[in-house]
């Protein structure tokens, strides 16, 4: 494993297991939590975020990504397709036994209840194991222009899931933190 992909790995599950923790475990962090989720944002269901919420939700990246990954197959890259569908399962599979291990409750909002628990952010989670495979994959073919086009739409996910009122700030961070962990582990392997 290379220096860079140790260091994400350490850094990232560092970050993961101390925002599990204070969850799980310290009133004052969830309070300031609240406190900062309040203070960023402001409840603003415009279409443009239902939009990108809606294109970046979890069941439609699962679609995406076996659509990357039959464009790999059949660009003659068997190992890479099967890389991108395992990343992704593996990574949404923790994912979703974290949201049902610390149920921690979405934060209320004056518009529907949402379904399911609020950590970590499924939709940041799949858009930026995505985001990271496309990167790993198309990096040396496309450069800057798809690392800015891949920030800026990580941005967008991270952005509607708060102006939604989904999640709060520590959900993004622990969906961010999960991703790039599991992208670590998963970049090592090919």
């Amino acid at each position: 494993m290379k220096v860079e992909s140790l260091i994400g790995l350490f850094i990232s599950a560092l970050i993961l297991f101390g925002l599990i923790f204070n969850i799980r475990k310290s009133r004052r962090f969830n309070c300031y939590d609240r406190i900062l989720h309040h203070k960023l944002v402001k409840e603003n269901q415009s279409m443009m975020w239902k939009i990108i919420t809606f294109l970046n939700e979890p069941k439609l990246i699962v679609v995406w990504d076996f659509v990357l990954a039959l464009i790999l197959f059949f660009e003659g890259h068997p190992w890479f397709s099967i890389w991108v569908l395992a990343t992704l399962f593996v990574t949404d599979l923790i994912g979703i036994f974290l949201k049902h291990s610390i149920k921690r409750q979405r934060p209320i909002t004056r518009f529907a209840t949402r379904d399911g628990y609020s950590f970590p952010s499924g939709h940041v989670l799949s858009a930026t194991i995505m985001f990271l495979m496309v990167w790993k994959i198309f990096v040396s073919q496309f450069g800057a222009g798809l690392f800015i086009f891949l920030v800026v739409s990580w941005l967008l996910v991270v952005i509607s899931r708060l102006n939604m009122r989904a999640h709060y700030p520590s959900d993004i961070l622990g969906a961010t933190s999960l991703a790039v962990l599991c992208f670590s582990i998963a970049q090592s392997l090919i």
